[in-house]
């Protein structure tokens, strides 16, 4: 898309969200809005430029009369430069997921109960961010284990601003080194987690035919004495045309634990297939970043040395309790600025 159907799509944005009758559909205004959201720094920075181009040009006829304008004229031509760097890079193609919500699952792997610990810890973490970058969640599914950690927890994270362009790069697997609170020698031991980010898909992404589910019913398996376990709320939904199985039991309700199941599986279905149609692109361009390859053990936690790495653009800090408690902004960037890097240089070849 060039810069004049930008202009032409953001005008046409404004006029729509100025009408109170698209405010009566509120999943619609909210479309319009992030996309507005979205081209709102483009245009910002395009006019700002042709504004510094226009003042440039006066203040260069004004020195050519009285030179005490020089002075004037070099700061603006000096802006020009930063300027058209920041347009370029606003105009790089953008991930067309990036201004979705995100569904999260985090799962405990290799290393028993401290794997279960460790993805409570994540868990906490990506809250605890959330919280700062003002976003809303919501834990959809969870099952726990006996020391306090997760088998399998599920999140939902919601922001005014797209959530997967943030935290898109948090899927894969996370290793921790630390001493577990079972280990009585005091040894260091190492073990993982898993994690999966899936944008979180309207109805409109994703059709899913009824006919095409196989819905069972069971009873939740959680903590004994609760209200849940009493009947059978728990869901289990099998998509038969893919295999993939969603189960949830979080809830109090058979419905509830439906409705939290069908979100996910729409998460689902709709990575599945873009995914597909990445793989049938990349025959045809070599456009895949690969700091976003979930493949690879991505991040180490370690412990002792209060140390972060992420291993997919070589960053390392020394404030792993700052990072655990929510301060991801700077691995986030680094991650940020590869992919940015590399869609740059994509672009200019």
């Amino acid at each position: 898309m060039n810069l004049d159907e930008i202009i032409s799509e953001y005008a046409d944005l404004e006029q729509r969200l100025a009408d109170p009758a698209v405010h009566a559909d509120q999943a619609k205004a909210r479309t319009y809005g992030k996309r507005y959201a979205v081209l709102t720094p483009i245009v910002g920075t395009y006019r700002e430029l042709e504004s510094v181009r226009e003042d440039l040009t006066a203040a260069r006829e004004l020195a050519a009369e009285d030179p005490a304008f020089a002075e004037e004229a070099a700061e603006l031509e000096g802006r020009i430069p930063v300027l058209e760097e920041k347009l370029t890079h606003l105009l790089v193609p953008r991930d067309p997921n990036d201004d979705k919500d995100i569904i999260m699952e985090i799962k405990a792997g290799e290393g028993g109960q401290e794997s279960a610990l460790f993805a409570g810890d994540l868990l906490r973490m990506y809250l605890r961010y959330a919280e700062r970058a003002g976003y809303k969640t919501e834990v959809i599914d969870a099952q726990h284990s006996d020391l306090g950690g997760y088998k399998d927890v599920t999140v939902a994270i919601k922001g005014r601003e797209g959530v997967w362009s943030r935290l898109k790069f948090e899927g894969g697997v996370h290793r921790v080194q630390r001493v577990p609170v079972t280990e009585s020698q005091g040894r260091i031991h190492t073990s993982a987690a898993g994690v999966l980010v899936y944008p979180e898909a309207e109805d409109v992404d994703v059709q899913i035919d009824p006919n095409d589910l196989r819905i069972d019913v069971f009873r939740s398996s959680g903590p004994g004495g609760q209200s849940v376990n009493t009947t059978d709320s728990a869901v289990r939904i099998t998509h038969l045309p893919t295999g993939v199985v969603v189960s949830c039991q979080n809830e109090k309700s058979q419905l509830q634990n439906k409705e939290s199941a069908l979100r996910i599986l729409r998460a689902r279905l709709l990575a599945i297939a873009q995914e597909e149609a990445e793989a049938a692109a990349m025959a045809e361009r070599k456009s895949q970043v690969r700091t976003v390859d979930r493949s690879e053990r991505i991040r180490t936690y370690n412990f002792p040395e209060n140390r972060i790495s992420d291993h997919r653009v070589g960053f390392k800090a020394y404030n792993l309790d700052q990072v655990l408690d929510g301060e991801l902004d700077a691995v986030i960037q680094a991650l940020l600025d590869a992919e940015l890097s590399e869609k740059l240089a994509a672009h200019s070849s």
